[in-house]
């Protein structure tokens, strides 16, 4: 029994429906079973040049707290971890035996000025002398005094004055003396109270309360609040690098965040061992960032720059090649490098901004593959 043209169409259409509706299920099956890969879109911005180096975070100098005299702790503010000020007092010294020796100096000062205002006591002698000499000149002179015996007068006069004024002399240095040894007393016992000698932090504890402390012995170690944020640049890359070049600095500790800054002092000579040459950072961190000294990590110098180029990140590169994912399809395309920095790198030729880049797990992949795509940050 033939059909009728109607019910073979009606036929024809249903299997034509089946038909996409298979096709359509063998896609989405097809579609959802590929492999998913992280892309970053090609942009247009700025491309630059850098030079890339190793930073460390240093403190700007560290102290060894040390006592000048010897002595015992009587007190301490020494606390590991402790923000200490310029002129803070740290430690004192017990200057008991200090104080009475003082006291011992002051009362032989005294008595030593007291005899410095009185004078030697030759100087009795001397006027007496005087006026007997000054009497058998006259004498002398009329005849009635021998001369012979009023130059021995003379002499002796002569001698005593001497020996006065050696005596006054003596007086005088010894208040000097007992001045002076008061002075260093003094001295002394400033030193027995030990003050911070900038601000900082203390980083350790050596002696304590009680302790018994000899001359130049460590007490503490203290590192300054400021840091320094020093770049070690290979030989090569050294040659182009200026004052107030900008930069972008990365610490390992914070990720992949990078901070601004610029190049402060540049070191001509290189490191005898390593052969690196050395520069300072100035580094704008976020108020509140704190970078502690034996941070690490890298720093990328700027010494070129170009607008409008078509940048992608540098961890999509696979040597020399890029994988590409067109319509749903990765292709392997050799590209021309340009400008690269820490984090990104111009493409001269190869790939046009707006195309999708594969930036992980590129090693699974083939030329070829079919695969979806998320599109995940640059960096």
């Amino acid at each position: 029994m033939s059909q009728s043209p109607r019910a073979v169409g009606k036929w024809v259409v249903r299997l034509g429906l089946l038909a996409a509706i298979v096709g359509i299920a063998v896609y989405a099956v097809s579609y959802v079973l590929r492999p998913t890969v992280q892309v970053v879109l090609a942009s247009r911005g700025k491309a630059v040049r850098s030079v890339p180096g190793t930073v460390e975070v240093k403190a700007e100098f560290d102290v060894i707290l040390k006592s000048e005299v010897g002595g015992r702790v009587k007190t301490s503010e020494l606390e590991i971890g402790r923000r200490v000020y310029k002129n803070d007092v740290l430690v004192t010294i017990d200057s008991g035996d200090v104080e009475l020796e003082i006291e011992r100096i002051q009362n032989d000062l005294g008595a030593a000025k007291k005899k410095r205002e009185v004078g030697s006591t030759l100087r009795s002698v001397v006027l007496n002398l005087k006026d007997t000499l000054d009497e058998h000149e006259r004498q002398t002179k009329a005849g009635s005094y021998p001369a012979a015996d009023f130059e021995k007068e003379r002499r002796v006069y002569l001698q005593t004055v001497q020996n006065m004024e050696i005596d006054e002399v003596n007086l005088k240095l010894a208040v000097e003396n007992l001045e002076n040894g008061l002075k260093a007393r003094q001295r002394e016992k400033s030193k027995m109270t030990i003050v911070a000698p900038t601000d900082g932090v203390v980083t350790a504890v050596i002696a304590r309360v009680g302790d018994l402390i000899d001359r130049n012995a460590p007490i503490a170690n203290l590192i300054s609040i400021k840091r320094t944020i020093e770049a070690k640049l290979s030989e090569d890359n050294f040659a182009a690098i200026k004052l107030g070049q900008k930069a972008s600095v990365r610490f390992l500790t914070f990720g992949e965040e990078q901070y601004p800054a610029t190049i402060s002092k540049v070191l001509p000579a290189a490191d005898v061992t390593t052969q690196r040459y050395s520069v300072y950072l100035d580094v704008a961190l976020p108020e509140g960032k704190v970078v502690m000294p034996g941070l690490t990590g890298e720093v990328s110098i700027i010494i070129a720059d170009r607008t409008n180029a078509v940048i992608i990140p540098r961890r999509a590169m696979v040597g020399d090649y890029v994988y590409v994912v067109t319509s749903g399809k990765i292709e392997l395309r050799e590209v021309v490098k340009g400008y690269d920095s820490l984090n990104l790198i111009e493409i001269l030729k190869g790939i046009e901004a707006g195309e999708s880049v594969i930036v992980e797990q590129q090693d699974r992949f083939r030329a070829g593959n079919r695969v979806r795509t998320v599109v995940v940050p640059a960096f």
